[in-house]
């Protein structure tokens, strides 16, 4: 079964005080998403990013940019962002 793909939708600018502007992970986030290893465990780690998203504003545009990254790859997305992607 394929992994869940990182949250990285290939912006990566840290303009917003240590943000990407792309998909709000900090560098040690990106660093600490590489080393999960469990499936369970990428998935939560996605579902705190969407509530970091939603803190920090102006993410509208990751949830369908990351939508199309999982259907790419052939991975069930997590609810939350499929939830999202539809409210876009």
């Amino acid at each position: 079964m394929p992994k869940t793909p990182s949250p990285c939708i290939d912006v990566c600018k840290f303009k917003r005080a240590g943000h990407c502007i792309g998909c709000s992970m900090t560098k040690d986030q990106k660093s600490m998403f590489k080393a999960l290893k469990t499936e369970k465990h990428r998935q939560a780690f996605v579902e705190m990013l969407v509530g970091q998203q939603s803190r920090l504003g102006k993410y509208r545009h990751w949830s369908l940019k990351y939508l199309r990254k999982c259907l790419k790859k052939k991975v069930k997305p997590v609810q939350t962002v499929r939830d999202l992607a539809s409210n876009t």
